[in-house]
């Protein structure tokens, strides 16, 4: 018989409490760590962090959630679906980082974002020619070592029809969803072999399940888990959906033992849908770091144990999305901090919830701390400003509009007077190990603001001179002050506040800190004038004021739960307002506001997704409206799909819009000649999140398919995106080639 589960998480990081991971990966890829001793560290993070669980009283531990890069490109491993380019040569490690991101010889796969979260994932391409194969030897190792540690190991996989619909179509290939019928056979060869090792629950992950669903995709569905469930010899299917309800598919997989719902973002599926069935219950947020109401979760889960077989609680997803843990974050104030849970207090809270579930007076004290925090979050001044909300109040319609193009387009050409085919950069340079260390040198008190002043100066004049050298047309001065690009503002505006070690994934090792949103946003004084200012003062071309968009700000950071996000939204809209403003004043004749999470906040469901596009639109042109026609706006945009929300990047009505387009080969351009779009518009030529150097021919070649599509007077130069994460020398090399190109595609004037 099955072993009821009673307490547990859904999925786990893996970068390490303190970006172990990260800094493992990061030394094998320079080649100070061999692929034996980076495994050895790996398997180091994965028990400690099962002891933990095991510690904590979660009686099921999810496992195979650890991933070197992306557990979606994990999958595509498990099912032999790697391109043949990727497995023709090398050690499978390197085969599986050259398909994440790329070699001298090979571009990478590309990469999005995982359905409404910052969290990037390989696409898997799936073509004619991919002929599916297990190779099960992760997961059955994972299994092995956690049981070897005394764990009740839950293996954790993502679902065929997940897989499928989140793949790329190529060779010809179309329907992707008809080829789940392959995949069956070999997720049903894998549940035998994990029912021989003895694993009692599989968690399978489909979230796509929340997604808006045909019937031919609900058919399919139905069929999948209606052979999986059919199989003789296997562990009891724990269906994981989440990110939002599972609504009418809920009949579709009504053949699993045990179904894991979302209860945060989503609602419980109906009465029918729950009995005899092993339900975990996510209760406990795992996308926002806010403490739990326990008495409102507690009634929630109370309703379900009168409906369901039997109850389990849970986080409401994959613990991935926030930080490991509170300790250590001694720089948050005592009232923030009690609002707070991340990874370690929330699987306290699962704990807490569980126990209550028996006998509630035995966490009683839990239950005040939480009704203390949540009512003194409640009353705090912070999070109502009165002056804010006033100038909120007086926003029309006209403080986001703007004249319309066509003559905005004729008063910046004839102050910009750029060439055709004008070549830039998105914003960020380099973040050298010099930057790092001035920095970390004035976070320890060991240099004063002066000196750090001068140090990130010293890199403007570098940022600066390099591009004078490399014959780029419109300059940025590199951000060298900035930490991130989200995080910089928000230690600048109130409302914010930031961590110390809230790192959370983006993608591969990349590691972000999402600031927290808490209360009104304001900016108490001008946040980049200086430093645009004095960088324009060593360059006679324009350089670009940089800032980030009110949009992504919000995606990108942890946000106040108790209030519109669109009313968050145009709170900082009219903070970034202010700044364009000042650096027009300061004399910038372009202003960028980046938004490339514009996307990413859309919500799963396309009865929703028109309200949010609506404000978030409104909001950017509410900070970009400010200024006068005569300044040039741009926004940036990289790593979503595109084609959904193209009217909308069209009416941001930026005057240029740069966009990621190397690794979809250019396809965006198609969607906005679809729509009739004529505005400025720069599709990135080469792939910045691979290390690979792109020849000139390799960018003119992406130029002409470019100038098929745009007429030259609205077509701009650019990488795909920021060039933090890059070297000095391969950035160098990499611009050289693009302004070559340029220079041989361009037309003569």
């Amino acid at each position: 018989m099955t072993t009821p589960i009673t307490a547990t998480v859904l999925g786990l990081p893996r970068i390490g409490p303190r970006r172990e991971l990260k800094k493992a990966i990061e030394s094998y890829w320079a080649g100070r760590m061999s692929a034996a001793d980076l495994d050895s560290e790996a398997r180091r993070l994965r028990t400690a962090q099962v002891r933990t669980l095991i510690d904590a009283g979660l009686d099921s531990i999810p496992v195979n959630t650890f991933s070197y890069y992306d557990q979606m490109l994990d999958t595509a491993v498990m099912l032999g679906a790697l391109p043949s380019r990727y497995t023709e040569s090398g050690q499978p490690l390197d085969q599986y980082f050259a398909a994440a991101r790329g070699n001298d010889a090979l571009a990478p796969l590309e990469m999005t974002k995982w359905f409404d979260t910052n969290y990037h994932y390989i696409v898997p391409e799936i073509g004619p020619d991919t002929a599916f194969s297990l190779h099960p030897e992760k997961v059955l190792a994972e299994v092995a070592e956690a049981r070897e540690i005394g764990a009740a190991a839950r293996p954790v996989l993502i679902g065929p029809v997940t897989f499928l619909k989140l793949a790329k179509p190529v060779g010809g290939e179309s329907a992707l969803l008809a080829r789940t019928s392959e995949l069956v056979p070999l997720y049903i060869d894998l549940l035998q072999q994990l029912a021989d090792v003895g694993v009692d629950w599989v968690q399978i992950d489909e979230p796509s399940l929340v997604t808006d669903l045909d019937d031919d995709e609900l058919q399919v569905v139905r069929a999948t888990y209606d052979a999986l469930a059919r199989s003789t010899s296997r562990p009891a299917i724990l269906l994981a959906t989440y990110f939002g309800s599972l609504g009418g598919a809920a009949s579709a997989v009504a053949a699993v033992d045990g179904l894991a719902v979302d209860l945060v973002a989503g609602e419980a599926p109906a009465r029918e849908a729950l009995r005899g069935k092993q339900i975990v219950a996510g209760v406990v947020d795992g996308r926002n770091i806010w403490r739990n109401d326990l008495d409102a979760s507690l009634a929630t889960l109370s309703s379900i144990v009168e409906a369901a077989d039997t109850v389990a609680v849970s986080t409401s997803c994959s613990l991935l999305h926030v930080p490991y843990s509170l300790e250590g974050e001694d720089g948050l104030d005592d009232a923030l901090r009690s609002w707070l849970a991340f990874g370690a207090e929330k699987t306290a809270e699962v704990t807490t919830l569980a126990a209550a579930l028996q006998d509630s007076a035995s966490v009683s004290a839990q239950f005040q701390a939480s009704r203390d925090a949540i009512q003194g979050r409640r009353e705090d001044p912070r999070l109502q400003r009165e002056d804010v909300r006033a100038q909120l109040a007086d926003v029309d319609t006209s403080a986001r509009t703007r004249r319309p193009a066509q003559e905005r387009r004729e008063l910046q050409a004839e102050r910009l007077n750029l060439p055709p085919l004008p070549t830039t950069t998105i914003g960020s340079y380099p973040q050298t190990a010099e930057i790092r260390l001035a920095r970390g040198d004035l976070r320890k008190g060991r240099i004063d603001e002066a000196e750090y002043a001068r140090r990130m100066r010293a890199e403007i004049d570098a940022v600066i001179d390099l591009q004078e050298q490399l014959g780029l047309d419109v300059l940025v001065h590199g951000e060298p002050e900035r930490n991130d690009m989200v995080q910089y503002f928000a230690e600048l505006l109130d409302g914010f506040a930031a961590t110390t070690n809230g790192w959370v994934q983006s993608y591969g090792t990349r590691c972000v800190r999402p600031p927290i949103l808490f209360g009104d946003v304001a900016r108490p004084k001008p946040m980049t004038v200086d430093w645009i200012g004095y960088a324009q003062s060593r360059t006679a071309k324009p350089v670009k004021g940089m800032l980030t968009g009110p949009v992504t700000i919000l995606a990108w950071s942890f946000v106040r739960d108790d209030q519109p996000l669109a009313t968050s939204a145009d709170q900082v809209a009219l903070a970034i307002r202010a700044e364009t403003i000042d650096l027009e004043s300061g004399g910038a004749a372009i202003v960028q506001v980046d938004e490339p999470a514009l996307r990413e906040l859309m919500p799963l469901r396309k009865a929703d997704q028109p309200a949010y596009l609506e404000w978030a639109v409104n909001a950017f042109r509410l900070a970009t409206s400010g200024v006068s026609d005569a300044v040039q706006v741009h926004t940036h945009l990289c790593y979503s799909e595109f084609g959904e929300v193209i009217e909308s990047i069209a009416a941001l009505d930026a005057d240029v819009t740069s966009l990621e387009a190397a690794r979809s080969r250019m396809e965006v351009l198609d969607d906005l000649n679809a729509i009739g779009y004529d505005l400025g518009v720069g599709p990135g030529v080469y792939d910045i999140h691979s290390p690979r150097v792109p020849s000139v021919e390799e960018i003119a070649t992406s130029l002409r398919a470019a100038l098929a599509a745009v007429p030259a007077e609205r077509l701009w130069v650019n990488p795909d995106c920021g060039l933090k994460t890059r070297g000095n020398a391969e950035v160098a090399e990499s611009l050289r080639h693009l302004v070559e190109a340029t220079r041989q595609v361009r037309p003569s004037s």
